[in-house]
């Protein structure tokens, strides 16, 4: 399916068919469910998991970054000192009529030509929803209520009563700055090094709609990166990886289209301006068509200025186009060195690394060291800051030093001063390396949308030259589909099915992961495959009893072999 197919009823095709085929469950929902809040079944389990492999592969196993694990409840404190317990929060009007209450910004966007609402200042957006004269989504009333913040975290007290205030953690970076101090260890403080988590996450989002894309309890795959703040990566591996991108000039165009390009002709035009966000730009891409992601429904979009996070120097978005438009799956940013000085300023705890030189470096100290019994009876009370001024000025101007006195003001008067009751003193100081707070480069993916990317994707109708009905298909990579295959019986009699149970059993020990189904017609069974994204089904049929061969048929072309049951595992490893 092309880009140009989408259509807004793709989204209740695509949620009709997980839920029935278990992917996806709305939580709750013998309660009327509350929104915001999906199961993932039995298939959707197993396709995250499939999918959080392929990233621990990328990231844990081929970069050799650690990862660990973290609570999902965390301290006030904690908030406190990242911003989220003050900023972290949207904008919330009420509906005077029904009393529902909603996102401001949305309204603003839903009923107005503005873009982008959630970057307004409070009071501009109050304005701008008055304008609008927007009516309530739930009961058509035009909404007039005033507009206020309300912060997205979930709080909840740890201990009994009010003992202690925390949070539900909105993100899963903040467990691993406030480890730091630890890790900086573990890694024998040498930079670069880098630390991954995936987990679970959690906003108390105000009214989510889109269904599955908005979601309250939701799943992130996160990587921070801590180098030197002049490294870079080395983009060379990645640098002919195609790429689409949408940098923040031509979104300020009215005909702003995405450029296509190579990460390393990004770099070299200065599109994007450092080679550590490129280098994970390109391993997302490279990711994203692994997993089975629409390489022409994927781009990397720019945040604009009054977006971005006002710690981050740059970052990018990577978005995929679904029945929703375009929806955020991940970003690389550089956060800067913003949370370690955070969390270093509000714990008192010392986060910054020691970096050797390669070679000693021999530097220049002065330093005074006044005669305070010369100064005392001189000065008085003010000899303590005459002496102060005397450091300072042995810091930033060693010259004046120079001659037989020296001049300092103290409290408005000049005051001239013998240069020996200063001490004044210069000295060689050989230094092996210095305390280096680390900058952070952090890509972070949301799972959860990542997972139904992956399924409208993979969503495909065609008609098979041996049929007469339209099929629908998940056309899945194999290296995510939930089962690797299928194995039925033709029929269940003539002793076919202690045979397919032998198969089952044999990819099963292979480590495989199968399915048996006997159940229905064989026509019926392959197409209820097709659509669950089954690659390869396995047929045990008479000829199977005679030569021990079975019938594979290949999901995506619907071509049929026969292949010995001994050569079965390997020909089906090949190809999953």
């Amino acid at each position: 399916m092309n880009a140009d197919d989408e259509t807004p009823d793709v989204y209740e095709e695509v949620i009709e068919l997980a839920k029935r085929r278990g992917y996806l469950y709305p939580s709750f929902e013998i309660y009327g469910g509350v929104s915001g809040f999906w199961d993932y079944g039995p298939l959707g389990k197993e396709l995250k998991k499939n999918i959080v492999d392929l990233w621990r592969d990328r990231y844990v196993v081929e970069e050799g970054f650690r990862e660990i694990e973290t609570t999902t409840v965390g301290a006030e404190q904690v908030y406190e000192a990242s911003g989220h317990a003050e900023g972290f929060a949207d904008y919330l009007t009420k509906c005077g009529g029904c009393g529902g209450y909603f996102r401001a910004d949305h309204l603003v966007e839903d009923h107005s030509d503005v873009e982008n609402a959630d970057g307004l200042p409070r009071e501009e957006l109050a304005k701008l929803l008055a304008d609008a004269e927007a009516p309530c989504p739930a009961c058509g009333e035009t909404i007039t209520g005033e507009v206020t913040d309300f912060n997205l975290m979930f709080e909840t007290n740890i201990g009994p009563g009010d003992s202690r205030k925390g949070y539900l953690r909105p993100e899963t970076a903040q467990g691993i700055f406030v480890d730091f101090h630890r890790l900086k260890r573990f890694y024998r403080e040498k930079l670069p090094f880098g630390v991954t988590q995936v987990g679970t996450a959690y906003r108390n989002e105000i009214n989510p709609r889109s269904g599955v894309v908005r979601l309250r309890e939701f799943n992130q795959a996160e990587l921070e990166y801590f180098k030197l703040p002049d490294d870079e990566l080395d983009l060379e591996e990645y640098r002919d990886v195609d790429v689409r991108l949408y940098p923040v000039g031509e979104q300020e165009k009215e005909d702003g289209e995405v450029l296509e390009t190579t990460v390393g002709e990004a770099v070299d035009d200065g599109v994007i301006a450092s080679e550590s966000i490129a280098y994970f730009v390109a391993v997302s891409q490279e990711w994203y068509t692994e997993i089975g992601v629409d390489p022409s429904r994927l781009r990397f979009r720019q945040h604009l200025p009054d977006e971005r996070a006002h710690y981050a120097s740059d970052c990018w978005d990577g978005e995929t186009l679904t029945s929703h438009g375009w929806i955020e799956v991940n970003g690389v940013a550089d956060r800067g060195t913003y949370d370690l000085e955070r969390h270093m300023e509000h714990s008192g705890e010392e986060l910054r690394v020691f970096q050797e030189y390669p070679e000693p470096r021999v530097t220049e100290e002065t330093l005074v060291d006044p005669d305070m019994s010369e100064l005392g009876p001189r000065f008085g009370g003010d000899a303590n800051k005459v002496a102060d001024a005397l450091e300072d000025l042995a810091e930033n101007d060693p010259g004046a030093f120079e001659g037989d006195s020296v001049e300092v003001q103290v409290a408005g008067e000049t005051h001239e001063i013998d240069v020996e009751t200063t001490g004044f003193e210069r000295r060689e100081v050989k230094e092996s390396g210095e305390n280096v707070l680390p900058q952070v480069i952090e890509p972070s993916y949301g799972l959860d949308r990542i997972v139904y990317s992956v399924i409208e994707h993979s969503l495909d109708h065609d008609r098979p030259e041996d049929s007469e009905d339209e099929r629908r298909v998940l056309r899945m990579s194999p290296s995510v589909a939930p089962y690797d295959a299928a194995v039925f019986p033709l029929v269940s009699k003539d002793g076919l099915e202690p045979i397919a149970e032998d198969v089952e059993s044999r990819l099963r020990d292979a480590g495989l992961m199968v399915d048996y189904d006997a159940s229905g017609a064989i026509g019926r069974r392959y197409r209820r495959h097709d659509e669950i994204g089954t690659p390869f089904t396995v047929t045990v049929d008479y000829d199977t009893k005679e030569d021990d061969t079975v019938t594979v048929r290949d999901r995506d072309s619907t071509e049929q072999q026969r292949v010995a049951v001994d050569e079965l595992v390997e020909h089906l490893e090949e190809r999953t």
